[in-house]
């Protein structure tokens, strides 16, 4: 699906306000192609973007992304049906910088809201929210610059990858677990990097295991 029905929503509603592609652009500050991409469903803006687009529409976010009262009778039948019965969109926050002592998902630390689509009854569990991975520790089962998705948890499995707050709880690291005689260890993939031993000089604490990878080609 990757974005179809919001597209076609977006199209509708550029449309309905005689609004060319690029006078939409002009208004978001994005190009043209980006949302000539929105539209047919090769990418999918980003919750920021949704809240602009609900202003210059002067629609809620909801309608956006879960129908639009008014014109939904405009969408094909079975578009329509695959739409509501088969995917979920969940809005997952990305965090940027965390602030010591808040938690994780504050306020204070989220970045951005992006929107993940899910085949129904396969929406991940739990408290998730987003990191952006930064550098090449973890390539390339993790590349720099991808939004990794995490569930919330305390603890994981030798061999999970997890986030881990180190440098005084402030950075969130992506690094595979091990528990080797008695020590955690945080094991990069990428053998060209060392790995992090938690200690009391230098101690850590798990947020969550990473579940999802999305990243550009």
């Amino acid at each position: 699906m990757k974005g179809t029905d919001i597209g076609f929503q977006l199209k509708v509603l550029r449309e309905k306000h005689s609004m060319t592609q690029a006078q939409l652009a002009d208004k978001l500050d994005v190009s043209k192609q980006t949302v000539s991409n929105w539209e047919v469903g090769r990418k999918i803006p980003r919750m920021g973007y949704i809240e602009k687009l609900s202003q210059i529409f002067n629609v809620p976010k909801s309608q956006i992304i879960d129908g639009i009262p008014g014109i939904t009778s405009s969408i094909p039948t079975n578009m329509d049906h695959h739409y509501r019965t088969n995917t979920v969109i969940v809005s997952i926050p990305l965090l940027g910088e965390i602030a010591c002592g808040e938690p994780i998902t504050a306020e204070e630390n989220v970045e951005d809201h992006i929107a993940h689509i899910y085949p129904a009854g396969q929406v991940p569990e739990g408290n998730l929210f987003d990191l952006r991975a930064k550098g090449e520790s973890m390539d390339p089962t993790i590349p720099n610059g991808a939004i990794v998705t995490v569930r919330e948890q305390p603890e994981v499995e030798d061999g999970q990858i997890a986030a881990v707050l180190v440098n005084g709880n402030t950075e969130a690291t992506l690094k595979r677990v091990k528990h080797i005689n008695g020590m955690v260890v945080l094991q990069p993939d990428n053998d060209t990097f060392d790995p992090i031993i938690l200690t009391k000089d230098h101690p850590g604490r798990i947020i969550g295991r990473a579940i999802e990878v999305r990243s550009k080609l």
